[in-house]
């Protein structure tokens, strides 16, 4: 576990500053491998000592998720549940909260991803459990022999339907290869090579957390991945599935309707999709309807005795 404050500002002229946990006063954790929302936090603090200031610029390619993770951490600094917003209630509830964080500034990061400067002050690193020591141990050659292995063992946790333990193989092979990734320049040939082993990764990761009704962690993720590749059916795929789940029907057959566009052979699949869709959304109008059923009604007066 990680303790440190942090300090984070637009790369512009004036560096405008965004957020700033000491204005907070409340300090940020994060458990190694835990995080994986912004992994590459993870690998900035893991490359600092206690005590050290440190001040990093990252692309945009690393902080597509900073406006998400940062929306969370606004939250429990005011009191307030990190994860409101993503309830669904009865009746239309906040159906399109997704689109939005609550917080203008972090919205224009949301809809614009821009490279990010990251001030870190790291003042307290507790022991890790003995298999995450493991891992930052590893050479560069270790860690990449690692990810075939618990790809592997994901794969057959999947066959068990042990969907939980079976993310977090995937996860911890998705670390092991983000660790190796941000040693190497942007879609650079080497960087390519690595990306190709996180894609299907993280695609299995989020069909877990769509078997585990995590269905915010599936638009989150696969969002991010669409942004560097909007050509992936299964991508799209997936988090039309987890908007259909949210009630988002709009965003839901829009996604749909490319996977059939980029993936003929998958039409069969989007049809029986978009049939269910249009099935649970007419059960919801009915549901809602009897939800609001004599809500504007004046109540009946009684009869004189």
């Amino acid at each position: 576990q990680i303790t440190f404050h942090f300090q984070t500002m637009k790369d512009d002229f004036e560096r405008t500053v965004i957020d700033d946990s000491r204005e907070a006063g409340i300090p940020m954790e994060i458990i190694v491998g835990k995080m994986f929302k912004l992994e590459i936090w993870e690998t900035l603090l893991s490359s600092m000592r206690a005590g050290e200031v440190a001040e990093f610029w990252c692309d945009a390619i690393h902080t597509g998720m900073y406006a998400l993770v940062s929306r969370g951490m606004r939250r429990i600094a005011e009191g307030r549940d990190p994860l409101e917003g993503q309830k669904h209630r009865c009746g239309m509830g906040n159906m399109f909260d997704y689109h939005s964080t609550g917080y203008d500034d972090l919205d224009e990061l949301q809809r614009t991803p821009q490279p990010l400067i990251f001030i870190m002050e790291l003042f307290r690193v507790e022991e890790p459990s003995a298999y995450k020591r493991d891992t930052w141990a590893m050479s560069n050659e270790e860690k990449l022999a690692a990810v075939p292995v618990l790809h592997r063992e994901g794969n057959r946790l999947v066959l068990c339907k042990e969907f939980g333990q079976a993310a977090t193989k995937y996860q911890e092979a998705v670390i092991c290869l983000r660790n190796l990734q941000a040693k190497e320049k942007p879609w650079e040939d080497s960087w390519l090579k690595l990306e190709s082993l996180v894609t299907p990764l993280v695609l299995n990761y989020c069909q877990c957390q769509l078997e585990l009704g995590e269905y915010y962690e599936v638009l989150e993720h696969m969002t991010e991945l669409l942004q560097k590749h909007n050509d992936n059916a299964k991508a799209y795929f997936k988090r039309a599935k987890a908007h259909a789940a949210v009630w988002n029907e709009r965003e839901a057959r829009e996604d749909f309707l490319r996977v059939a566009h980029l993936d003929p052979s998958m039409a069969a699949a989007v049809k029986k999709e978009l049939k269910q869709l249009g099935e649970r959304m007419r059960k919801k109008h009915i549901e809602e309807q009897k939800c609001y059923q004599g809500l504007f009604q004046p109540p009946p007066v009684p009869r004189a005795g």
